[in-house]
């Protein structure tokens, strides 16, 4: 299973559909915060944690169809689908290997983002913090989904329907970590729910995922 992890990083990395597109949409997403609200330095670090957040799901989002449609479309799917290796071991190295190359190249940056968007000094540990274990659940959520509009033609659409509202839980509470965290208050509830979130994310959804690729694949 492990070749597969890193063939899916490989592929990811030359063909820029991963941290490309990622690191891209975030930093876009950074820039036009300040045209659309202001220089004030109290109105970014207002927004900071939030913007930061939605940046890291979106880029997480933009390149969810392609865990699985380009091994569909040229039949390695099937292969993998009828080898030895259990499906549900290759969707979650899919899975990890979409948050190698989408999320990790985003928690690198996130402080250098956060900077231009004056987060204050505190936050920092806690961004990193929060979004080191809340976008596991983006991209085994994520991954869920790809499995179940693999078969559907141009179903980005509907991908993000699906999606996004099962990422607000993540979205709220690892924007919490980072507030509690700035304001001296316990974080100890939200950083629980928001790991307990990508546990189960990772232990549940690869097994639902296998299961619905089995269907789209008969």
């Amino acid at each position: 299973m492990t070749s597969i992890l890193w063939r899916d990083i490989i592929l990811a990395f030359r063909s820029g559909g991963g941290f490309g597109l990622g690191v891209g949409l975030f930093l876009i997403i950074v820039v036009l915060v300040p045209f659309a609200i202001g220089s004030n330095v109290q109105d970014l670090q207002s927004v900071a944690a939030g913007m930061l957040w939605i940046g890291a799901l979106l880029a997480c989002l933009i390149s969810l169809d392609r865990i699985f449609a380009l091994d569909y479309e040229d039949g390695t799917l099937d292969l993998l689908a009828t080898s030895p290796i259990p499906l549900e071991g290759v969707v979650a190295m899919k899975a990890v290997a979409h948050w190698i190359t989408t999320s990790f190249p985003l928690i690198i940056i996130a402080p250098l983002l956060g900077f231009l968007l004056h987060l204050p000094e505190k936050a920092y540990i806690w961004l990193i913090l929060s979004l080191f274990l809340g976008t596991p659940a983006l991209s085994f959520i994520g991954s869920f989904g790809a499995a179940l509009t693999v078969g559907v033609k141009r179903g980005g659409l509907l991908l993000s329907l699906l999606i996004l509202p099962l990422y607000i839980p993540t979205l709220i509470f690892g924007v919490e970590v980072i507030k509690r965290g700035v304001e001296g208050a316990s974080i100890q509830t939200p950083l629980l729910l928001l790991t307990s979130i990508s546990l189960l994310s990772i232990a549940i959804l690869p097994l639902a995922a296998a299961a619905a690729l089995r269907i789209s694949l008969r």
